[in-house]
């Protein structure tokens, strides 16, 4: 089984506009609801893959009760903490000449709550696969995963981290399955600019030498790298297609990657399924199907 963990989900309202101009009563010409938040677009690519899992982490108020309604409406098993302050948040995303957008607080987590979450993770059995995603609230230690991650030491549970400096570099030492920088981040870690798949592939190794096993870089248009645990490297050019949405491609690629390597433990399978799915859903409005995934994935194996 797959778990997901998404500390401060979110509700995305989407709004399309002729023209954003301050002072002035717009009126949308499209709009959307979409939940989430990164973990949870994990389990949401998943679920359009065919595969269960079950979503974790914080909601509060009449919010946090439709982001749970609208999660269970996608096939995703939901498991979230109810918190008293605060409610989960809404961002608000406005399409026009330009892209803006207004991100919510969200609630106020404490460390009783942090307990609870732990204490949910001990139901986890030999084999699961947990995912840690998202940066982490400023109301939470930034080292609440590497905290999560001692917690299960020992029991056999794969754990995947897509987080960003602090939160990312303190689980390095409890050896994580699946780390997913691009290749951005990766350069701020080290304090360098990457631009060549050979300069990724050496820092990629960088953060496999300090405790993580495999390796998964996201490069935008230029394709995405695998440095994986049996010594094994694979470079990807990027599929292609138009971009229409960024968001969730990174998501889309950790859960094209899980679904892959758990139908055959090739990583080269897992790794050109994350590549086509991180790309479908960047060529898509919202999340790709499953349809979408499987076009990328024919083209790009025909293409090598």
């Amino acid at each position: 089984m797959i778990y997901t963990v998404t500390l401060n989900p979110s509700i995305d309202y989407v709004v399309e506009v002729n023209e954003l101009t301050a002072g002035e009563i717009m009126r949308t010409k499209a709009e959307d609801l979409i939940f989430g938040g990164k973990g949870i677009n994990v389990s949401s690519m998943l679920a359009q893959l065919g595969m269960k899992s079950c979503a974790l982490g914080f909601i509060a108020g009449f919010t946090g009760d439709a982001l749970e309604q609208g999660v269970a409406a996608m096939g995703i098993q939901p498991d979230f903490l109810k918190v008293e302050q605060g409610f989960t948040r809404i961002n608000v995303k406005v399409h026009a000449q330009e892209e803006s957008e207004i991100n919510g607080q969200g609630p106020q987590i404490r460390y009783t709550h942090l307990e609870q979450l732990i204490k949910k993770l001990d139901r986890l059995k030999k084999d699961d696969i947990l995912v840690l995603s998202g940066n982490v609230p400023c109301s939470i230690p930034q080292d609440i995963y590497a905290d999560i991650m001692q917690h299960l030491q020992g029991s056999g549970i794969r754990v995947c981290v897509d987080a960003r400096q602090e939160a990312l570099m303190s689980t390095l030492v409890y050896h994580p399955f699946l780390i997913k920088p691009n290749n951005y981040e990766l350069g701020e870690i080290f304090g360098v600019t990457l631009s060549t798949k050979e300069d990724v592939i050496l820092y990629a190794k960088k953060l496999q030498e300090m405790g993580a096993a495999n390796v998964l870089v996201s490069m935008a248009g230029d394709g995405a790298v695998l440095v994986a645990e049996d010594g094994s490297t694979y470079k990807s050019e990027a599929p292609e297609g138009k971009v229409k949405n960024s968001v969730g491609a990174g998501d889309s690629m950790v859960a094209g990657f899980l679904y892959g390597y758990l139908k055959s433990g090739i990583y080269e399978d897992a790794f050109y399924y994350g590549v086509c799915t991180g790309s479908a859903s960047a060529f898509s409005e919202n999340l790709a199907t499953r349809e979408e995934v499987d076009t990328l994935l024919r083209n790009i194996k025909n293409r090598a």
